[in-house]
């Protein structure tokens, strides 16, 4: 019995938690269903800065959010202080489909040069709330 606690103390400090909410758990139910497979965040940390020629300029998420998603990032053209991507700091980050959806279509057509996959999208999503 207590090496059954003690096992269990010791994974749960060593556990990433992921916030979730109702708008995360959707949005993934949807992804799903148009295809997405078991989600693959390794993937998604290395696509966050993968770079892409996008009308002549090298993109990449990074370029905008950054790497540290507790620090606020800033657009590449505009020069627009972006919230940090961390639920920690910005605290209805990940709460509204729609805006998840929005930013989504736009930083991916920004970033790639066009919109993201659902499998994308999916792997993107899971990565961002165990920040």
């Amino acid at each position: 019995m207590k090496k059954t606690f003690a096992l269990f103390c010791f994974t749960a400090l060593f556990t990433t938690v992921a916030y979730a909410s109702p708008a995360t758990d959707s949005l993934l139910a949807k992804y799903k269903a148009e295809g997405a497979t078991k989600t693959d965040v390794a993937k998604a940390k290395k696509d966050w800065t993968t770079e892409v020629v996008v009308e002549g300029e090298k993109m990449s998420c990074s370029t905008c959010h950054g790497t540290d998603f507790t620090k606020a990032g800033k657009h590449h053209k505009t020069g627009k202080v972006i919230e940090a991507m961390s639920h920690k700091v910005t605290a209805d980050r990940y709460t509204e489909e729609k805006k998840i959806e929005k930013w989504f279509k736009r930083n991916c057509k920004d970033a790639w040069g066009r919109e993201c996959t659902a499998q994308e999208k999916a792997d993107f999503l899971t990565f961002l709330i165990a920040q």
